[in-house]
């Protein structure tokens, strides 16, 4: 790369917006979904991307902490900076699927380290209707009841698990505030991020499931009345997520939205969670016949996920000054 195009690269990912963690949890998520349905080979040119893009996020991070605290604690306070947490979980719990447990429970101990500061930036910079980047803190929450779930099913670790149950439920509470909170014009007029609304259900549905895979009889997690309870609530979540992706499709359809931004790469991780929750719930709660439909909506998600990366390449390529997005996070 010659000096100009340094010097441009360096001055597009200086403008790069907080909820750029958003990459690595669509491209992760997606990674999840193809190794669910023995796409290998697929999955793991994904999961290294997903490990790339999240390495340069990582330092990027780390620098900004350390010598532009200023901007740090500016960024810290917008829902986007919970995107670190959530992309952190989700990249942990590719590891663990891949049997790399050391590697997930390093990522979820860091993760729980910037969860609770982060989460409480956000939520004191609630201000009036937000955009769907409102849901990144049930987002974050559940991607952290995830991993959780997954680490403790793989190591049949009770009390990891029964800690993954709060911050389940917890996050459904989150869930509600940020319903409450959310700009409901936003659907037709959403840039992207928008689609948070229903990814945060997918997520909260991948979370139930996960939970109800990781009791067993040597740990005796939930009595069968809490397990129903968990089974019904899952399976409500995957229904109302489902809803969701046929609401905001068709306001997609009936008003088209065709210039290009960067918060789409949060319109890809929804439909990358809803594949990888259809697919885990089917086998959480005894139903093959979701393996299909969950198959179609994870081939969706690929191919927005190459529309959008293309889109992003193309971005970085034809801006003169370097790629942001002016919408609000």
């Amino acid at each position: 790369m010659s000096g100009t195009g340094i010097s441009r690269f360096r001055a597009w990912w200086a403008q790069r917006p907080p909820a750029a963690g958003a990459v690595v949890m669509a491209t992760g998520i997606v990674s999840v979904g193809l190794r669910l349905t023995g796409y290998e080979v697929l999955s793991r040119i994904a999961f290294a991307l997903a490990c790339a893009f999240w390495m340069g996020l990582a330092v990027d991070f780390a620098v900004r902490l350390l010598w532009d605290r200023r901007r740090w604690l500016t960024e810290a306070g917008t829902p986007g900076a919970l995107t670190a947490v959530a992309a952190t979980a989700v990249l942990g719990t590719r590891f663990s699927i891949a049997g790399w447990q050391t590697v997930a429970e390093a990522l979820l101990a860091l993760a729980a380290v910037l969860w609770p500061g982060l989460l409480v930036r956000v939520l004191g910079n609630w201000r009036g209707r937000m955009p769907g980047t409102v849901f990144l803190g049930c987002v974050a929450t559940q991607s952290l009841a995830v991993l959780g779930a997954t680490v403790a099913a793989a190591g049949s670790v009770a009390w990891l698990a029964h800690t993954a149950l709060v911050l389940f439920w917890s996050g459904l509470v989150l869930y509600g505030f940020a319903l409450a909170r959310f700009e409901w014009r936003q659907i037709v007029v959403g840039a992207g991020d928008h689609w948070i609304v229903g990814g945060a259900l997918a997520v909260s549905a991948l979370a139930g499931s996960k939970l109800i895979v990781a009791d067993s009889a040597r740990l005796y997690l939930w009595n069968s009345d809490d397990r129903g309870v968990l089974r019904a609530v899952t399976v409500a979540l995957l229904v109302l997520d489902v809803a969701w992706c046929v609401v905001l499709l068709a306001a997609e359809i009936g008003r088209p939205r065709p210039r290009f931004d960067l918060r789409r790469w949060s319109t890809v991780f929804p439909l990358g969670m809803t594949a990888a929750t259809i697919l885990s719930v089917g086998t959480a709660v005894d139903a093959p016949w979701l393996r299909t439909p969950g198959q179609v909506v994870l081939w969706i998600a690929v191919a927005a996920w190459l529309v959008v990366a293309a889109g992003t390449v193309r971005l970085y390529f034809t801006a003169a000054s370097g790629v942001t997005s002016t919408g609000p996070r």
